[in-house]
């Protein structure tokens, strides 16, 4: 059964990549920036892994990356095998944490310069989340910390404009009693979410450090000042359920 307490929580597993492993990605990910289209994944980029609904994908990267970032959402194939390998190394230390989660989605490689972050928001259970799979963590590996800035947060929030309500018979679709699910849209294309009181927690990790912090929970990171952060990041989900779904 998938607790609230997963989709609002944090971790860390420390050591998740050894430093020869961060090395190499570095280097995969160097090769593949210095192609001759290698500015499609930065200033010629014109799509992103966020959206908001109704939004156009530049509207939804004027929101959650005002000054830009490197995005690269299909990473090379032995750099996608080295972090599916170091997720499957520690899912002895992620089920402790959460123990619902069962597939780490394909990892996706963002980079930061001065001046570039990403505006809180809430990842969400899924656009259906009576439906399978389900996410209930998002995943970030630091492989490059910057000179200044650019740590990650995340808020906490007691205001009930987070919650759109309380599934029927939870159990029925695989969550534990006393599960909330949050309002879609928790990000700053909405007023109410801007308005919202929070509580900001921040972090900066040793690099190699996964942190993994819950689909319900708002998260960003804070203006890189000089340096540059480069970091993987991907979703880990339920994607099945643990027992027979029913009606509501």
């Amino acid at each position: 059964m998938i607790h609230i307490a997963e989709t609002v929580g944090v971790a860390s597993v420390e050591h998740f990549l050894a430093p020869a492993e961060r090395t190499r990605l570095a280097e995969l990910m160097a090769d593949m920036l210095k192609t001759d289209d290698g500015a499609r994944f930065g200033p010629e980029r014109r799509t992103s892994i966020h959206e908001i609904p109704g939004h156009t994908h530049e509207q939804a990267m004027a929101v959650y990356e005002p000054a830009g970032r490197i995005e690269i959402g299909t990473i090379p194939d032995d750099a996608e095998k080295l972090l599916q390998a170091a997720f499957d190394r520690a899912r002895p230390a992620l089920s402790r944490a959460m123990p619902s989660i069962t597939t780490c989605r394909p990892w996706t490689y963002v980079e930061y310069g001065p001046g570039q972050h990403i505006t809180a928001h809430l990842d969400g259970i899924a656009p259906d989340p009576l439906a399978w799979p389900r996410q209930i963590a998002g995943i970030s590996v630091v492989i490059a910390e910057a000179e200044d800035g650019g740590a990650f947060y995340v808020e906490t929030a007691s205001s009930e404009h987070l919650w759109n309500g309380q599934p029927t018979n939870p159990a029925a679709y695989g969550y534990a009693p006393g599960m909330w699910l949050a309002h879609d849209g928790a990000d700053n294309s909405a007023t109410w979410f801007q308005k919202m009181p929070r509580t900001r927690w921040s972090v900066t990790p040793a690099p190699g450090t996964a942190l993994l912090y819950g689909s319900q929970l708002a998260h960003g990171t804070l203006p890189v000042v000089s340096g540059r952060v480069a970091k993987f990041i991907s979703w880990l989900t339920a994607d099945s359920a643990p027992t027979p779904t029913g009606g509501r």
